[in-house]
């Protein structure tokens, strides 16, 4: 069950829709909370997805594209 909301929140981030990318994501959190109370999903990974898609909703916010999921200092040559 949980899957499909993550599926919508994955979806609306996609499209470029904020509002709908919001809207989905909130009705997502209580449900992955739910799983993890009932012992079907780890409460790490469950923080995990909500960490991403609160970090790509606000970078669609700010008007970044969704590339605030990537780690800083990802892709840059470590200095010697």
């Amino acid at each position: 069950m949980y899957r499909t909301y993550l599926k919508r929140v994955g979806a609306a981030l996609e499209s470029g829709d904020q509002d709908a990318a919001q809207a989905a994501f909130t009705a997502a959190v209580p449900v992955l909370d739910r799983m993890v109370r009932r012992g079907i999903l780890h409460r790490n990974k469950a923080a995990r997805h909500k960490s991403r898609f609160n970090a790509q909703i606000r970078a669609l916010r700010l008007g970044n594209g969704g590339d605030a999921a990537e780690p800083a200092g990802a892709g840059e040559p470590a200095s010697a």
